[in-house]
């Protein structure tokens, strides 16, 4: 059986966060853990879908793996399915699954042991939800026959609290790939209502019901969801012996240091967290349940909690919280992510014009690659700043910044003769 990821997504909603595929955690991309999955659950033969923004970098990554183009991405999955049909055998059976959604090994077992036990055409894998969530929706029977998936039905229309992961599995994708190229549709749902017109023609479609982990990246803020999935898989320290840690820097609990890095004077890492190479903890800071990336510097006194950073990240002085800084970020002294309203509400954040109930109270800034903050600048819950922009010293930034943007502000100063007068002070002697 062959296993086929969806690399093509153009991660419009996760802006300005270029490609979720290369996302790095642990010090790996994202798409990397998934295929180490996949080759652990036995899967050998490989092949990605990309598009043409990510096509290159994706044929980089392992000469063993075939890379192909989906042409139309606005076609979405089944854009994805009709570019692999002149690839597939007669007869040939994949797996599917989303290099954006991600899941544990166990999954992927899990999937295999159903399709040797089942005698369905179509098998996908299936999880109860306790909240809304903007994707397909399963109806089953008592035997967990799929009756009908639904795209996106929208809050208090789901037809069952049992949702449709990406991660399915086609006996006969050739059949499955014609039942696409005979429907139309102007909704994000072609790849669904394929499987719908299937259902009704009689085909055997089962959901295999799923209680592991699983995290969709949707939107900025899963990052920091998955960030912990990772982390949580740190066991113990595992510090390289090609790091410098001074003897007064304190590391607490599951905490890796990559080769190269350094930790000064004073400074403190909590885990579970990870350092990458090259990197800097200077004097004073404060890391803590994080990922940093390689060759940054988290500059004296400041501290990062609960963030995601990317490579060649430069804090001084800083407070960056709940937040994700992406490659090339440097902050001025003083300046600070705010990541909890003054109501302790849930954070929204714009996307694509609309405003998005993150479902957490504490969300700090989501920041491009390339991009410089001044100094004392305050950036409110939720904020996103656009790759390649500039931000000015001393600004409060309550809304969100376009890639490429230069962002100053005025503050009128009123001087005055000053009549006030001041002691003198001096240091009494002990």
């Amino acid at each position: 059986m062959r296993a086929i990821i969806l690399s093509a997504g153009r991660s419009n909603r996760m802006k300005p966060i270029e490609d979720k595929n290369f996302i790095k955690f642990l010090g790996k991309p994202l798409i990397i853990h998934q295929i180490e999955n996949v080759r652990k659950a036995g899967f050998k033969d490989i092949t990605i879908i990309g598009g043409a923004h990510n096509l290159a970098q994706l044929k980089k990554i392992d000469p063993k793996i075939k890379v192909i183009e989906q042409e139309n991405l606005d076609q979405g999955m089944a854009g994805a399915m009709l570019s692999l049909e002149r690839h597939l055998k007669p007869n040939e059976e994949i797996i599917v699954l989303s290099a954006n959604d991600y899941l544990d090994l166990e999954a992927f077992q899990l999937m295999k042991k159903a399709a040797q036990k089942s005698h369905a055409t179509t098998l996908l894998l299936a999880k109860k939800v306790k909240s809304y969530f903007p994707g397909g929706y399963i109806k089953v029977d008592s035997q967990n026959r799929v009756q009908k998936i639904i795209e996106k039905p929208g809050e208090g229309k789901e037809p069952s609290d049992m949702i449709n992961i990406v991660l399915h599995i086609h006996r006969k994708p050739l059949e499955f790939i014609s039942t696409l190229k005979k429907l139309k549709t102007k909704n994000d749902d072609h790849y669904e209502l394929a499987i719908d017109k299937m259902i009704a023609s009689g085909a055997h479609v089962e959901a295999i019901p799923f209680s592991g982990f699983w995290q969709a990246l949707k939107y900025p803020w899963h990052i920091l969801e998955l960030q912990k999935h990772f982390l949580s898989q740190i066991t113990h320290a595992k510090i390289s012996r090609k790091s410098q840690i001074a003897k007064t820097a304190v590391i607490k609990g599951a905490v890796i240091i990559e080769e190269g890095a350094k930790v000064f004077d004073h400074a403190t890492i909590a885990g579970p967290a990870y350092i990458g190479h090259n990197t800097i903890i200077a004097n004073n800071s404060l890391v803590r349940e994080s990922c940093i990336g390689e060759d940054c510097v988290i500059g004296f006194n400041s501290e990062v909690a609960r963030s995601h950073l990317s490579n060649k990240v430069w804090l001084h002085t800083n407070y960056i919280g709940d937040s994700v800084l992406c490659d090339n970020v440097a902050l001025g002294a003083g300046s600070v992510t705010g990541n909890l309203r003054l109501d302790e509400g849930e954070i929204k954040v714009k996307i694509q014009g609309n405003k998005i109930n993150t479902g957490t109270t504490k969300l700090g800034s989501i920041i491009g690659a390339n991009t410089r903050i001044g100094i004392n600048v305050s950036m409110m819950p939720g904020v996103k700043i656009g790759s390649g922009s500039f931000i000015g010293g001393g600004l409060a930034i309550a809304e969100d910044v376009p890639n490429n943007s230069f962002v100053r502000g005025k503050m009128k100063l009123k001087i005055t003769a000053n009549t006030a007068k001041v002691t003198d002070r001096t240091c009494k002697k002990p």
